[in-house]
């Protein structure tokens, strides 16, 4: 009798996997669902819209500027995909009452006064699933940072207590936490960072600093247990993924996407 060994057995059962998180031969797990992504006309918000609607969902894209919420939307229409947008700015009040621009009420009641908003709309069709999106460090705070810390791990409280309160109610409620992510906001911030009077509400200095010096980039790497640093396509199939029905049985849950960066309270 021939033994494969562990391996051998285990290589049909990886291609399976590689080829769905690829896309590969994937159902539309997402068919007849609407996906309302904030922030979502660049980065991990774009990538996220992209990703659902490719999974066969009706996405809703939205940003601060009717430019890019126009351009955002031509581009993935471009592709075939079932996509519209709104602009939605939750620092205005006239957008997202009794909102001010400060960091604890931009991350943390913005996201609480939108699940509130949708959730009437939700169970008009039986259910749904929420995303929250905080970040790595809410687990590992960055120096400097307080209050950025501090509201994405509220977040993560956050989650918890929607995913009780919602369940009732068949909405299912999880959380992202990127890592160190490439993306256009880290290069704003670092371009923010140059100034005098650089304030660190603003952003994540540190990390824009990393991926645009290739020499800290490389340490940042050393670091990482995958050694590279994150594409915003890294965290769209983590998010779909939440939002279909393979996931019908997690709410109240964090999923981290950080490439091996510690992530424990």
């Amino acid at each position: 009798m021939h033994k494969t060994g562990l391996l051998g057995l285990c290589v049909p059962v990886w291609n399976s996997v590689r080829m769905a998180s690829s896309g590969m031969n994937r159902r539309d797990p997402l068919a007849n669902k609407v996906a309302l992504v904030t922030a979502s006309t660049d980065g991990i918000g774009f990538a996220i819209a992209r990703r659902l609607a490719q999974d066969g969902a009706h996405v809703v894209v939205s940003s601060r500027k009717q430019q890019n919420v126009d351009q955002a939307v031509s581009t993935l229409q471009g592709e075939g995909l079932s996509v519209t947008g709104t602009v939605c700015h939750v620092g205005k009040a006239e957008d997202r009452e009794r909102l001010v621009a400060t960091t604890l009420d931009i991350n943390v009641k913005a996201p609480a006064l939108m699940t509130k908003a949708v959730v009437p709309e939700m169970e008009k069709r039986g259910g749904g699933s929420v995303v929250i999106v905080a970040s790595i460090a809410a687990f590992s705070p960055l120096p400097g940072l307080s209050p950025y810390n501090v509201s994405k791990t509220a977040l993560l409280g956050l989650t918890k207590t929607l995913a009780i309160e919602l369940a009732p109610r068949n909405i299912r409620v999880n959380c992202l936490a990127p890592g160190l992510i490439k993306t256009s906001f880290s290069r704003m911030v670092r371009k923010e960072s140059s100034a005098s009077h650089w304030n660190p509400l603003k952003g994540i200095h540190l990390l824009g600093q990393l991926w645009m010096d290739k020499e800290k980039e490389e340490r940042m790497k050393e670091t990482l247990q995958i050694r590279r640093l994150g594409e915003p396509e890294d965290c769209a199939g983590i998010v779909s993924f939440l939002c279909s029905e393979d996931a019908s049985y997690i709410t109240g849950e964090t999923v981290v996407v950080g490439g091996g960066t510690l992530s424990r309270l």
